[in-house]
């Protein structure tokens, strides 16, 4: 066992741990300050850092410098831990650590400036998504590889949802980015008019479930009953839920665009496959619930903050999965959609079920690395409880706020005609838009509470071992 730990290659683990930690920083810095220019247009510094260019920074921070960044570092720990194997290529690794940086960089400058395909969540243009591209080859040769190599024959549930992200990926993102350069700066889709829709929320909605959902999926799965010293409660239900959800999944996209000239089958077929996905979702939910094994009580000990982490994280994981396929009902679509209501359920999952769990597998995997422990538990504590309680703040204000949007835009006097005015509406959202600032900023301390406890665990543990040469 030692001789294998030893062999490990980490230092592209540790690269993209902490470059996904400081893109995680400013992606909910950012956040904070588009929600408050929605309020304080005063706050909004033409041209680079207006609302409209700081808001594709702030989705492709988070998704790609924060969620790809950390998914890169803790699938190569988990893909040699559980394969007894060696990255294959582990100097490829450290040159995609570089790439992955400098395109970060490349892709904020060009979104400030202006440079913007106008597609949500594939905003970048066409030279950046060859870099993209190139990213995730390398991340794939070194993922497929390591498994192909593999030492243990059986291949853990975590491994099939990191070859599920690493192949739905490549195919969405190449997909939706097919376009036609007319410079260096501007392209345009290769689809057009309700296709190009169509294809836009195909890829948008599966960026969710195979950027927000498989990759966290197998960190859940990897790390939780290593946290409470327990097996998996059922390995088979752990693969029945996997297929299923790879399945369902790649369907649902068109219930973005429910009352669009989209076609009505298509709209249908798309919300059955919605509301079938609550199964395979809830499976996963029910399996880390039964793994707990009845212990409850460890989630009260100060100890066990790890389990606080993963516990609630698999639990807004499992209300997200519930909310969502009800937003995609024609009836519940017509009064949520294009409201508030929307980016408290998208931030329920991204604040809660997303950075939660990356990092509770942050906790787990960095003190393991580095042979120490964390260096504060109260701050890992308080880290929690920092977070819980922002993006509770943040999700309840969005849903009141929404329901209230709706009713308002739906309103209508005996004439016919609109009771409130659109800027009646949004003047009636001030406060609950200054409340969501306020939550992301409660959640923005507690992260950098995390930041400054992983990198004094760093710190630390460094000092240790100089001390230890020195002795």
């Amino acid at each position: 066992m030692s001789t294998a730990t030893e062999a490990y290659t980490y230092d592209a683990v540790k690269g993209f741990t902490f470059s996904s930690m400081l893109w995680g920083a400013v992606t909910v810095l950012v956040g904070i300050l588009i929600s408050a220019q929605l309020v304080y247009p005063e706050l909004n510094f033409a041209p680079w850092l207006t609302y409209g260019r700081l808001r594709p920074l702030h989705t492709n921070a988070g998704a790609i410098g924060f969620g790809i960044g950390a998914i890169f570092g803790v699938s190569f720990y988990i893909t040699q831990r559980l394969t007894g194997t060696k990255l294959v290529f582990p100097k490829l690794a450290r040159v995609q650590l570089w790439l992955f940086n400098i395109a970060v960089v490349l892709a904020a400058l060009s979104l400030l400036g202006g440079m913007n395909t106008t597609k949500e969540y594939a905003e970048l243009e066409w030279p950046l998504d060859i870099v993209v591209v190139i990213l995730w080859v390398m991340f794939a040769i070194n993922i497929l590889g390591t498994i192909y190599k593999r030492k243990h024959l059986q291949m853990y549930i975590s491994l099939w949802y990191i070859i599920a992200t690493v192949v739905a990926v490549a195919i969405l993102y190449i997909v939706n980015n097919l376009a036609i350069p007319v410079s260096l700066t501007k392209s345009y889709s290769v689809f057009s008019g309700v296709n190009d829709a169509n294809v836009q929320w195909w890829y948008g909605h599966n960026a969710v479930g195979f950027i927000f959902t498989t990759p966290i999926l197998a960190m859940f799965y990897y790390f939780f009953p290593k946290s409470v010293n327990l097996p998996i409660f059922s390995h088979r239900l752990s693969i029945v839920a996997f297929w299923s959800l790879v399945f369902a999944y790649l369907w649902t996209g068109a219930h973005h665009l429910v009352y669009t000239p989209t076609p009505d089958w298509i709209q249908t077929l798309a919300i059955a496959f919605t509301i079938f996905l609550i199964a395979p979702s809830w499976g996963s939910v029910v399996n880390g619930y039964y793994t707990m094994g009845g212990n409850w009580d460890m989630m009260k000990e100060k100890d066990n903050y790890l389990i606080k982490f993963f516990i609630t994280g698999i639990t807004f994981y499992g209300l997200q999965t519930v909310q969502g396929p009800s937003q995609g009902l024609r009836t519940v679509s017509a009064l949520m959609h294009y409201t508030d209501y929307v980016p408290g359920h998208v931030h329920m999952g991204t604040m809660g079920w997303v950075t939660m769990t990356i990092s509770a597998s942050i906790y787990y995997m960095i003190p393991h690395i580095y042979k120490t422990k964390i260096f504060s538990i109260k701050l890992a504590n308080l880290h929690f409880y920092l977070v819980f309680v922002g993006q509770i703040m943040f999700s309840i204000t969005m849903w009141i706020t929404g329901l209230q949007q709706g009713a308002m835009w739906r309103k209508t006097d005996p004439d016919g005609s609109l009771t409130y005015s659109f800027i009646e509406t949004n003047l009636a959202n001030i406060h609950y838009w200054n409340l969501r600032t306020f939550a992301g900023i409660i959640f923005l301390a507690g992260f950098l509470v995390f930041v400054y406890n992983i990198a004094m665990t760093v710190k630390t543990a460094k000092i240790g071992n100089l001390q230890g040469e020195v002795a």
